[in-house]
């Protein structure tokens, strides 16, 4: 006598969809394991992208993929695994958009970067959002790992884009520092959507621009590597349009006295620092 029981490698979705199918349709093709994982990790991105992960429920993602409950469970333990799986994928997506030939103008090629990095946080805002500012309860180790391993993937590419052999702590703080500006940034554009986006992008830019020059100022060697990325840099670029907002600033009534005095030296340091150098060439003749 034939079994009832099915075949446990059979798909429940496909069995339900074959009973509800009108005669005479077409019957459509089984999706294959890897398929049918992959349909469902591609379905609750798109969800995750559009609604916060806790408003998202195992019952949104199989009716939103065509699927029953019992058969998303087939795939994945719970909403968190699926969560974690569907953000290793949107990762993988956000770390390539950082990805760009290394040729041209520095800060034209960190536009178009921000470009890209600016498209998706639009394209995926709610739920990366909640995640990014701590406020998921789908927040875990395993989705904090992902956003790490996305902002040492950014740091990397951005000091390839600087071809400095050996980056210092300081130059490498200044990277860091300015991906985590571009992120909270972003996040609060999202909210507020104060500037129009190709503003944003320019602005993030050119506040990259302005981090790199202060930290050469501190670094003689960075320095140096400071002239030749401004000699590659056009007037009609990022930099260009920052060196003429600087210059207009400038022209504003007092603010170059004040510069001036600000950049003269010390008098005290000078007295104090005089005084030890006469001190230690008197014990230099004892």
């Amino acid at each position: 006598m034939a079994s009832r029981t099915p075949s446990p490698t059979a798909d429940p979705a496909a069995r339900t969809s074959a009973s509800a199918r009108p005669a005479g349709e077409r019957p459509r093709r089984r999706l294959s394991v890897d398929e049918r994982r992959e349909q469902l990790i591609a379905v609750a991105l798109e969800l995750f992208s559009r609604r916060p992960p806790e408003e998202v429920s195992i019952d949104d993602i199989a009716a939103a993929a065509g699927a029953s409950r019992p058969l998303v469970y087939h795939y994945f333990p719970g909403k968190q695994a699926l969560y974690e799986e569907s953000l290793r994928r949107a990762g993988r997506e956000l770390s390539a958009r950082f990805e760009e030939p290394m040729a041209g103008p520095l800060s034209e090629r960190l536009y178009r970067v921000m470009g890209r990095y600016l498209d998706f946080v639009q394209s995926h805002g709610p739920g990366f959002a909640a995640l990014l500012r701590g406020g998921s309860v789908a927040a875990s180790a395993g989705t904090s790992a992902v956003i790490d391993e996305v902002r040492r993937a950014a740091q990397e590419q951005i000091l390839a884009h600087l071809a400095i052999p050996a980056p210092s702590v300081g130059l490498r703080l200044t990277v860091r520092a300015w991906i985590a500006n571009a992120e909270i940034t972003s996040l609060e554009w999202l909210t507020e959507r104060s500037v129009p986006l190709e503003e944003l992008q320019l602005h993030l830019v050119q506040e990259f621009v302005a981090a790199l020059t202060l930290t050469a100022a501190r670094e003689p060697a960075l320095a140096a590597e400071l002239a030749s990325f401004l000699t590659d840099e056009r007037p009609d670029g990022p930099t260009g349009r920052l060196v003429r907002d600087l210059a207009a600033l400038f022209a504003v009534p007092g603010i170059v006295g004040a510069v001036t005095a600000l950049a003269a030296p010390d008098p005290a340091a000078g007295a104090a620092e005089a005084a030890g150098a006469a001190g230690s060439a008197g014990t230099a003749a004892e």
